[in-house]
Order: structure tokens, then C-alpha cells, then sequence
């Protein structure tokens, strides 16, 4: 099935900085209408005035703190209520925290907006995905998921243990389980579901988390890659032709890229498919 971008409709989290927002910006130039969630009026006001300036056309975002189930369902019906369809959606937004700190909703924070708001953002949005089919779902997962040897069923929310790196680990680990999982039922909606590392990515990502982060992002940043680079595997699989019939797989570089055997685990996905079910309420 041919894809072409101009004039699609891409809703975007996370798109008010670094990859996110090389993306909304690289898609706009292609000519796809725009959409996204911020947390940051002002932010988003900036980001909307850019992709004007770029494209002419000035997209639509909806203020939404993806650390409550609450904000997430009241952007997704805001969205819902313009009844368009939606052709691409872009989980992108992501966070790694120092020190352990919980939702609204009684959740660790990392698992939260890294992964049930990917989760329960997409299933609120699946009828307008469908109606805008041949449709796209991409979930920006991240090679940390190899710091940990499979999902911590039993601690998801790390009240008896909390490292950042591991934490973030299971949660990037999660996205793809997620994907997996969801392209296999979405398999005959002509909805394709795919997931990426973007490259260690330069943008101060969880640089204000505590010393120990500071530190590590200062040394490594020489290595990392721009935010425009980063975001060239977000790009092609929002907008590329030759991934129309690729989905349930993990990419970097463009590319089709191996993961560990835990990614791989049917059981997991499973499980923590019915695990975010029940935590988000999705019938």
C-alpha cells in the first residue's frame, strides 16, 4: 500500500524539544498537518509559530500532563472532537528521573509517561487510526532496553528498588513488548505499529536528574548525535513509502535492528499488554 505524508494528519508527543521536535518540524516541511500534546503553553505557542513560519500552516496542540490518565483522555477527546481522522501517531515523549517520584495516579513516573501514556493515548485514539487507515503508529522505544533482562513484573511501580537506568530500561523495554503486542492485533486493520532507537541524542535529555546524570551526559556528549540526526529513524517510519508493510519491528538508522531475547518474549508482551489494561481501565 503506497504512503505519502503531504496532507496527512500526525499527532506528536514530546514535540516541543529535541527529536520531537526535529520531527513536527521535518514533517511539516513535507506537508503534513500537525498536531501535538505539550505540557508547556509557551513552549508550544514557540513550536506553533516555527512550523508556521515553515509550512504556512499552523498546527493544533493540546496542553495535556502526560503523567495524568486524566489529561491524556482530555487531549485525546479534544482531538477526537475535531472528527478528522488521524494517519500518524508519534509516541515520543519520554523522561528518565534521578530519584523516584510518583503520579497523580499513584504511578512511578518513568513507567507512566514513558510507557501506560503510550499505551492508553493510542487505544483512546484507535477509531480515528482506523478511519485514517492506511494509518501508523510509532512508538520511540530506545537501546536502553538492554540495561535489564526482562520487564519487573514484579515491582512496576520500583517501590522496593529504585536506579534510574534500570528503571528507564524497563520502560523503553515496555514500548517494544507494546508494539509487538499491538501489531500483532492490529495485524488485518491496515494500521501498521513500529518502534525505534533514536541514537544517543545531545538535547540535555535527563541532564537536570541529579549529579550523577550531569555528569554522565557532559562526558558523553562529544558521541552524541544532533536532534535532527536523532530524529531521521522517526522521520522515515512516520513518512517513508517503503515501511507501508513493515510493522512490529525495531529500527535505528532507518533500518531493521536486533533487540534482545527479552523484546522478543511473546509471554511478556502479553502480560504486560493486560497488566496496562488493567492499570489505565481500557475495557
Amino acid at each position: 500500500m503506497s504512503f505519502e505524508i503531504k496532507n496527512k494528519n500526525v499527532l506528536i508527543t514530546g514535540a516541543t524539544s529535541g527529536i520531537g521536535e526535529a520531527t513536527a518540524i521535518d514533517l511539516a516541511k513535507k506537508g503534513a498537518n500537525i498536531f501535538f500534546i505539550a505540557r508547556n503553553n509557551l513552549k508550544a505557542q514557540n513550536l506553533s509559530d516555527k512550523i508556521e513560519f515553515i509550512s504556512g500552516k499552523r498546527p493544533k496542540f493540546f496542553i495535556a500532563d502526560l503523567a495524568s490518565l486524566k489529561n491524556i483522555k482530555e487531549s485525546a477527546l479534544e482531538f477526537i472532537s475535531l472528527d478528522i481522522p488521524l494517519h500518524v501517531l508519534l509516541n515520543n515523549a519520554g523522561l528518565i528521573n534521578n530519584n523516584r517520584k510518583e503520579t497523580v495516579d499513584g504511578f512511578e513516573e518513568v513507567f507512566s509517561i514513558n510507557h501506560l501514556a503510550y499505551f492508553y493515548l493510542t487505544h483512546l485514539l484507535l477509531e480515528k487510526l482506523k478511519e485514517g487507515t492506511p494509518s501508523r503508529i510509532i512508538n520511540v522505544s530506545s537501546g536502553a532496553h538492554a540495561f535489564v533482562k526482562g520487564f519487573n513484573f514484579d515491582d512496576v511501580n520500583s517501590l522496593k528498588e529504585y536506579k534510574p537506568f534500570k528503571v528507564y530500561g524497563y520502560s523503553k523495554l515496555a514500548n517494544i513488548l507494546f508494539t509487538k503486542k499491538l501489531s500483532q492485533v492490529l495485524e488485518n486493520e491496515n494500521i501498521i505499529v513500529n518502534c525505534l532507537h533514536p541514537g544517543v541524542v545531545g538535547t540535555g535529555f535527563g541532564q537536570n536528574n541529579g549529579i550523577f546524570s550531569k555528569i554522565l551526559f557532559n562526558l558523553s556528549k562529544p558521541f552524541m548525535r544532533s536532534s535532527e540526526k536523532g530524529a531521521e529513524t522517526s522521520i522515515y517510519l512516520c513518512s517513508s513509502p517503503d515501511v507501508s508493510d513493515v510493522s512490529g519491528q525495531y529500527f535505528y538508522n532507518c533500518k531493521i535492528a536486533k533487540t534482545t531475547t527479552w523484546a522478543n518474549n511473546q509471554e511478556d508482551a502479553d502480560r504486560l499488554w493486560n497488566l496496562s489494561k488493567e492499570l489505565t481501565g481500557i475495557i
